[in-house]
């Protein structure tokens, strides 16, 4: 598998395991956020949920980051109630926001316990004057990124950000960033591991259009189980 020739990719940076991975990631991270901060006095970075960016914030708490000029968003949340266990915002708050100094109204969640339409409305008033300097992306075994799946409507959605209903992992009824808004921040950052990932990848290398392979120019930190299948 020919990972350096995947399709419209502006990097593919291979670690060994997900612990390598995690914390490359985590000082990739780090680095855009203090150019950002020096150029602009802030960074603006949505977050991905999954087990993969999980390890990844495990990594990021780590280091000595500016979190007063940092403001977090989400790229997308499932329609649950508040706290729920299964929620984004809810493993980010444990696994990173519990060890980290940084102002509340720093912190913009997706109110997605409104319902998809009220939810996708509000947050995109929110992002309406907000400039993403990162986006970090996870894949499913699908393909899918955020919370936009092969085939569903809202994949096509040009709104900036869009409610998702019949998603076929359960909650059906999400809200996610659209794809123009993914693709418009100015640095996106997949992180792709595991042996389930790999019929995806070959896909995307075959030119197939999976919701993850439209986000241009992105970096793709990948596991070597991922690109093996083993």
């Amino acid at each position: 598998m020919k990972i350096p020739k995947l399709p419209n990719a502006q990097a593919v940076i291979v670690h060994d395991d997900l612990d390598a991975l995690s914390i490359a990631v985590a000082q990739r991270i780090d680095e855009i956020a203090t150019l950002a901060i020096a150029e602009r006095g802030v960074f603006h970075i949505a977050l991905a949920g999954g087990e993969t960016p999980h390890r990844c914030y495990q990594q990021l708490r780590k280091l000595d980051m500016n979190w007063q000029k940092i403001h977090l968003y989400f790229g997308d949340e499932r329609c649950l109630p508040n706290g729920d266990n299964s929620r984004n915002d809810t493993m980010v708050r444990k696994t990173l926001l519990d060890h980290i100094v940084i102002p509340s109204a720093n912190v913009h969640n997706i109110p997605a316990q409104l319902g998809g339409k009220a939810a996708a409305a509000d947050y995109a008033a929110l992002l309406s004057s907000v400039v993403l300097d990162l986006v970090l992306l996870g894949m499913g075994e699908d393909g899918h990124t955020a919370s936009l799946f092969p085939g569903n409507p809202a994949t096509e959605n040009t709104a900036i950000v869009v409610p998702v209903f019949n998603a076929p992992k359960p909650p059906a009824e999400r809200v996610s960033l659209g794809m123009n808004t993914l693709n418009a921040a100015r640095q996106k950052i997949f992180l792709v591991a595991g042996a389930g990932k790999h019929d995806a990848l070959e896909q995307i290398l075959l030119g197939i259009g999976l919701p993850a392979a439209h986000i241009a120019a992105a970096e793709w930190h990948v596991d070597r189980s991922a690109i093996t299948g083993r």
